[in-house]
């Protein structure tokens, strides 16, 4: 017995090996991919999934619904963005929760009777057409509220960002604390009467995603309106998977082009890429108009996905809480970045609460874990600073900085000049 055993281990570890052997000879491309797409396809079959998985035994708990995913996205895809800035450009920002604010808003404006006074009704779905205000087609606003925070970021960018270092973080630290009070003081903007933003009453309701009944004869899978459907929060959840499937690639390919190395090389060293040539000013503003495309976009859809644009969803701590994502991931790598953004996320909206649930049950407490949030937070980064400051999965060429280092060789040390004296 004892030798069939020691055969059939042998003929295991051999066929191991072999299978090794054959993974390491596949081009690279596809050694890359097949991780990315098994997760992808984890992460849209998950709402049908979602339920069994709540089921299992022990764990089960912990597997957050459908609409807890869909905000998990949406900070996702900010920390993506805002990677853009801090990982691959090396610019502190700490106001990036303005242009996710200037999305959401742009988005409640023109798809709500925030403006009554107008009657405009382009593309909307699941509106009545009576109503009053402003309807113009979600789709065309979440790519409006994009390219205009891209357009802000650019004219916000041009003075700042001569500034360098705390000098830049402090600006833009200000800049995340004036538009979240514009947005809760709008009710009577500057003074005037004008009601901009509603003030702390925030704007409610913003009209829903759709693809028409036209578009929903023809084909029966894309819904009329996302609220007609028995499961809303799925079509929300997949469509913030695309929005960051979108965000994601593109990253990845600002990363790999001309313009993208020009950014690596600023935050490797300033003064060596201005004397190569590269135009520090237009390539930093172009970093920002990045990442605040990218905010805009996720504040844009987070608006009509919560049908409701309030100031207080824009709070500063939120810029705070998204950089956080970006560096415990890793700055300058998008998949750390992810697993990041993924992880505070889950803790904050579902994860901490679980978690001090079952300890209670357990030990007969009474402990709000939830009240300690940022404290946790707080824990966490100080221990991932401690023993890993590059973060949980950094870029190659960010690793070397940190670890590495660069210095200046001497030519010859002090010892070796003292002999020759």
């Amino acid at each position: 017995m004892n030798v069939r055993a020691g055969a059939a281990e042998f003929a295991g570890r051999t066929h191991l090996t072999d299978l090794r052997r054959w993974w390491r000879r596949l081009p690279r491309v596809v050694r890359q991919s097949v991780p990315i797409l098994v997760v992808l396809a984890f992460a849209i079959v998950y709402p049908y999934i979602q339920s069994d998985l709540a089921s299992l035994p022990a764990i089960g708990k912990y597997f957050p619904d459908t609409e807890t995913m869909v905000v998990m996205l949406v900070f996702t895809m900010m920390a993506v963005g805002l990677n853009v800035v801090v990982g691959y450009a090396g610019l502190l920002d700490l106001g990036y929760v303005a242009f996710y604010a200037i999305g959401a808003y742009f988005v409640a404006f023109f798809s709500s009777t925030q403006f009554g006074g107008h009657k405009i009704n382009f593309g909307a779905v699941g509106v009545d057409p009576s109503l009053p205000g402003i309807h113009i087609s979600i789709w065309i606003l979440i790519v409006g509220a994009a390219i205009v925070t891209a357009i802000l970021g650019v004219l916000i960018g041009l003075p700042t960002l001569r500034l360098r270092g705390d000098y830049l973080a402090i600006v833009t630290l200000g800049f995340g604390e004036i538009l979240p009070q514009v947005a809760r003081n709008g009710d009577s903007l500057f003074g005037t009467g004008f009601n901009l933003t509603s003030g702390s009453a925030g704007i409610t309701p913003v009209d829903p995603p759709g693809f028409g009944n036209t578009l929903h004869h023809h084909f029966s899978f894309l819904p009329a309106s996302y609220l007609d459907s028995l499961t809303p929060e799925r079509l929300f959840y997949w469509t913030a998977l695309g929005l960051v499937v979108v965000t994601v690639f593109s990253c990845l390919r600002l990363r790999d082009s001309r313009l993208g190395r020009a950014w690596i090389a600023i935050r490797e060293d300033e003064g060596a890429a201005a004397a190569m040539g590269v135009p520090l000013m237009r390539t930093k503003t172009w970093s920002y108009a990045a990442g605040a495309f990218f905010g805009g976009l996720a504040g844009g859809f987070y608006a009509s996905f919560k049908s409701s644009a309030f100031p207080d969803d824009f709070f500063f701590n939120i810029s705070v809480f998204i950089l956080c994502m970006v560096i415990l991931g890793g700055m300058g790598n998008i998949w750390g970045v992810i697993v990041g953004a993924l992880f505070l996320s889950y803790l904050d909206r579902f994860g901490l609460a679980t978690i001090g649930s079952d300890v209670n049950d357990r030990f007969g407490t009474n402990f709000d874990v939830p009240k300690y949030t940022f404290l946790i937070f707080g824990i966490i980064l100080l221990v991932v600073m401690l023993f890993r400051p590059q973060g949980l999965f950094p870029e190659a060429r960010r690793k070397a900085e940190l670890e590495q280092g660069v210095h200046d060789e001497p030519e010859y040390d002090v010892e070796h000049h003292d002999a020759f004296a």
